[in-house]
């Protein structure tokens, strides 16, 4: 029997575009942070990947307070996007004041300002917003298909963003008068753009009635208290695996964006690496658009995702090799053979936390949207933020010089482990965990076993 259908193209489009609003936060913070802070405002290397982990304590309470925020939300609205429109304001403003550190004021006030900006941003509004964003696969269509259109949707949106903003960045903000001014006015552009294109996604698509959800769901919905809903989601080792999963893909997000430092002090342009994000980018758009039509032919995502992530691994091989050798048109290729491999994982994630979420339904009656997405936010921030951590102790460890014409012997060995090794590594993990990710199978055995005890 063919599924219902809840979904018209435009709600589709419009849903995706909040990964819009999502990356003008996201790819400005994962990209270009760490070389406003160390190359432009001055700011220690070390102390800087000190305070953005100190910011993650804070980040890993709230994810799951705002997850089950929106669980217990019931408005005219719908339970998540209330959380996605108005957090994006706080996204806008603290975003802004990432980017416009006071340069006139002692070193100590500096880290203070940027730690209380920095962790107002993620630990509050992004989370709120990112959860809530996620959390609305589940709630406005109960359609499998649909949920990987708009998954590919929404991501498609948001390497786009990453194309426009890794690619015009640098330049715009020589453009905009160049140092510190020229980055507070980038992103005070990036600011407005995300609140426009957030508002545009909350109002593009409606929450389904909750009459639509079984009586027993519904009536188990509230009983948990916040501590028994975290024990029911660890329960489900298929949530473990996603978030596992999801914290690495971030972490792989995260060392690639390291590109900036590679590009600058290895291959010797800060430039370059423009041209090496077109080419994850536009690959994973065009991957991305196909996606559905590839699951739709394979029948699901289980071997997909894992032929994909084994893909990854020979691509990034492949980047290993042409960067020792210093062949850039190689590292482009093999960069882009690796981003195909990736794709797949990309685009069906948020449907198979989807999947995740039902299976905690199939197999306890609670219905968790909320708290299961937030291992969105959860991965984004933890594997993003702490990867950009990791990358500059690294760094500062190995003796990295700001700005230096010439980087020590042991710099330019952790930045070519960092871009080149690294991938590898975290792309091999992701592939191992995705071996034991099939819910998809798991919800298809309780099914026929619940039908055959009804007939």
């Amino acid at each position: 029997m063919q599924e219902k259908r809840y979904l018209n193209w435009y709600n589709k489009i419009g849903y995706g575009a909040g990964d819009i609003a999502g990356n003008c936060v996201y790819a400005l913070l994962t990209a270009f942070m760490m070389i406003y802070l160390t190359d432009y405002i001055g700011l220690d290397m070390g102390i800087v990947s000190t305070l953005i982990a100190a910011s993650k304590v804070f980040d890993g309470v709230t994810d799951f307070f705002f997850g089950r925020m929106i669980d217990k939300t019931h408005t005219k609205m719908g339970k998540a996007r209330p959380w996605m429109l108005w957090p994006y304001v706080g996204c806008a403003i603290t975003l802004v004041a990432c980017f416009s550190i006071p340069t006139s004021w002692g070193m100590t006030a500096q880290y203070i300002f940027f730690f209380l900006s920095y962790t107002l941003l993620n630990a509050v509004f992004f989370t709120a917003n990112n959860i809530a964003y996620a959390s609305l696969t589940a709630l406005i269509t109960r359609n499998t298909s649909e949920r990987v259109q708009i998954g590919s949707f929404r991501f498609i949106f948001a390497f786009a963003t990453k194309i426009v903003i890794e690619a015009v960045t640098v330049f715009a903000v020589t453009w905009l008068g160049g140092g510190v001014a020229g980055w507070r006015a980038i992103a005070i552009i990036y600011a407005v753009i995300g609140l426009a294109t957030n508002t545009l996604s909350v109002f593009s698509v409606k929450e389904l009635p909750e009459e639509e959800a079984p009586k027993a769901e519904k009536q188990e919905e509230n009983k948990l208290t916040f501590l028994q809903s975290f024990k029911v989601l660890l329960k489900n080792k298929y949530y473990v695996i996603i978030c596992s999963s999801y914290i690495l893909t971030q972490l792989y997000a995260s060392v690639i964006g390291m590109g900036t430092y590679y590009a600058k002090y290895i291959l010797g342009n800060e430039k370059i690496f423009s041209t090496i994000s077109l080419s994850i980018n536009i690959t994973m758009v065009v991957a991305l658009t196909l996606l559905p039509f590839v699951i739709r032919k394979l029948g699901g995502m289980y071997k997909l995702n894992i032929w994909g992530y084994l893909l990854a691994v020979v691509g990034r091989l492949g980047v290993m090799v042409a960067g020792y050798m210093g062949n850039l048109p190689l590292m482009l290729a093999f960069t882009a053979l690796s981003t195909i491999g990736i794709a797949p994982l990309q685009g069906d994630l948020n449907a198979l936390i989807a999947c995740c979420s039902e299976y905690t339904t199939l197999t306890t009656g609670h219905r968790l949207e909320g708290m299961m997405y937030s291992c969105s936010s959860l991965g984004i921030k933890l594997g993003g933020a702490l990867g950009t951590a990791v990358c500059g102790w690294l760094l500062d460890a190995a003796g990295y010089v700001k700005n230096a014409a010439v980087q020590s012997a042991s710099t330019v060995g952790m930045l070519n482990f960092l871009y080149l090794w690294m991938p590898v590594i975290l792309c091999a993990l992701v592939a191992l965990l995705l071996v034991f990710l099939r819910v998809e199978r798991a919800n298809e055995q309780i099914l026929a076993e619940r039908t055959r005890h009804e007939d």
